[in-house]
């Protein structure tokens, strides 16, 4: 294994960690923009809706681009974008502009999102065996360290501005320096210019089973907290608990997940991630205590976490070059993480929480059904793609 494969892997993975992290400490520091700007309930949410619709249009249109350009070359630019984006956030005195500034963010995250796990792909397909668990994995430990640093934050009497213009300023010279580890996508082999034309059906088929996946992750974010203490009584500190308890069941998961996939395949560890899903989110919906409901989230994020990172690694090797398959699959599964919330909303008015969170248990069914109709067989490892030579890199 050369030294600039182990570079582009390392790379790779500090993209995930620096994306979670930007994203995390923006909404981590939710509470300190209300203060700051004086916000609405209605409003935060409007912000929310904002940035992830910016995220959803890039993403959307990204096919062409990432056909055309490739990941590294998007990343490249994305990733500095993002963090750029993140400081015009801080920064943003007033709420006109601010809305600006986070639509930008959403857009700029949505570049860097889709050339990431392009990337990621990339990476995996070089060293001929399964990476993008792993690589998810940074994604969590960089959230996970945005509520620390946040903590800290809070803690030291920073204001929502310092904190996140700090973040977004340190972030940025690191974006550009990994920048120059990424790898260039093979020469496309597959369907031609994917920019222009449909997709396989698998690919889209990828994309229904993250967009389920997806809307289980945004319906524990943005509802768990309200379930355990309206519907279970939990205090407000123990309610808390339940997505960071999540995540670190998602981490664990993604940790394990490669070697999982390596002797299990896509296919059977789909099916059984969409009935552990089901069936630890039913655990957490006829828990009879809070506590209990708690230590189930666990294993709900066991359950969820390999599902994304095993579409979009699938979806990576469906056609020629990864970053077309990767933007079509993301964008769908996006969708699920916007709309997911939202349904809940509505259902809980219509009938209660308890039973509108019962969408989570129907969609991991969903996941496991879907995932009997993808192919028995992982693709074939793939040749790991050429690298320079030390002399070609000191060229």
């Amino acid at each position: 294994m050369t030294r600039e494969l182990r570079g582009a892997r390392y790379g790779a993975v500090l993209t995930f960690v620096l994306a979670g992290l930007m994203v995390g400490t923006m909404t981590v520091r939710i509470p300190a923009l209300t203060d700051k700007l004086a916000l609405s309930e209605a409003m935060v949410g409007t912000i929310l809706l904002a940035w992830g619709l910016g995220a959803l249009v890039t993403m959307q249109s990204m096919r062409r681009v990432m056909a055309r350009a490739g990941s590294r070359a998007v990343l490249r630019i994305g990733g500095p974008l993002t963090a750029l984006s993140l400081v015009a956030v801080a920064l943003s005195p007033n709420l006109p502009l601010f809305m600006v500034a986070v639509v930008l963010f959403g857009m700029a995250f949505g570049v860097m999102d889709v050339a990431m796990n392009a990337q990621g792909s990339t990476v995996e397909q070089a060293y001929g065996r399964p990476l993008m668990n792993g690589m998810h994995a940074g994604w969590c430990v960089g959230a996970i360290s945005a509520g620390a640093l946040g903590s800290l934050a809070i803690a030291a009497g920073l204001p929502f501005t310092a904190n996140v213009a700090l973040v977004g300023l340190a972030a940025l010279p690191v974006t550009v320096l990994i920048g120059r580890t990424h790898l260039p996508e093979p020469p496309s082999t597959g369907i031609g210019p994917a920019g222009r034309h449909r997709m396989p059906p698998v690919v889209y088929l990828l994309g229904a089973i993250m967009f389920f996946a997806f809307m289980v992750e945004g319906t524990v974010a943005d509802w768990n907290g309200l379930y355990m203490r309206n519907e279970l009584g939990a205090p407000e500190a123990l309610a808390a608990l339940g997505y960071p308890v999540f995540e670190t069941g998602m981490l664990a998961a993604r940790l394990t997940g490669d070697r999982l996939r390596a002797r299990f395949g896509v296919r059977g560890m789909l099916t059984v991630s969409g009935v552990a899903t089901a069936g630890f989110f039913a655990a957490v919906l006829i828990a009879p205590a809070a506590l209990v409901a708690v230590a189930a989230m666990f294993f709900v994020g066991l359950g969820v976490a390999t599902i994304s990172p095993l579409t979009l690694s699938l979806a990576g090797t469906a056609t020629g070059t990864p970053g077309p398959a990767i933007a079509q699959a993301g964008a769908m599964g996006y969708a699920g993480l916007l709309l997911g919330p939202v349904v809940i909303g509505f259902m809980s008015d219509a009938t209660s929480l308890r039973t509108a969170l019962g969408v989570a248990v129907v969609l991991g069914v969903l996941i496991a059904l879907a995932s009997r109709l993808l192919p028995r067989e992982d693709p074939a490892p793939v040749t790991p793609l050429p690298v320079r030579e030390p002399a070609e890199a000191a060229a």
